[in-house]
């Protein structure tokens, strides 16, 4: 059974950084698309970045430029690094993973299949 587990949640000062951590446990990827979402309360979710097999990722303009999504070695366990942060990024954040997706990258939550349990980001002014 594939399963993805967050952590790297946290308050933050704005101007700060964090980096999350979606660790996969029951696989290790070989063609895949990892996502990165996040959800503020009473908006809908929205993908801020994706990452797929070969490294080539894309950003939601948003962050551009500030957030980076990479994934270790081993692919084992992909990390989203969020630097220059806003307020305006306060969300709850969750990775997502679609396996057998070669060389493609998406930020469209409705193909993926496999979600973390999502970790709170709060950035504080």
């Amino acid at each position: 059974q594939v399963q993805l587990v967050e952590s790297g949640g946290g308050s933050v000062q704005a101007g700060g950084s964090l980096t999350l951590s979606c660790a996969v446990a029951g696989v290790t990827p070989s063609t895949f698309s990892m996502g990165w979402f996040r959800q503020a309360p009473g908006k809908e979710r929205y993908g801020v970045a994706c990452l797929e097999n070969q490294g080539n990722t894309n950003y939601a303009d948003s962050v551009k430029g500030r957030f980076t999504a990479s994934v270790d070695n081993a692919r084992k366990t992909f990390y989203l690094h969020m630097n220059s942060l806003k307020p305006e990024d306060t969300a709850m954040y969750t990775c997502a993973l679609v396996l057998g997706w070669d060389s493609l990258c998406t930020r469209a939550g409705d193909v993926y299949n496999l979600w973390g349990q999502g970790t709170q980001v709060t950035v504080s002014s």
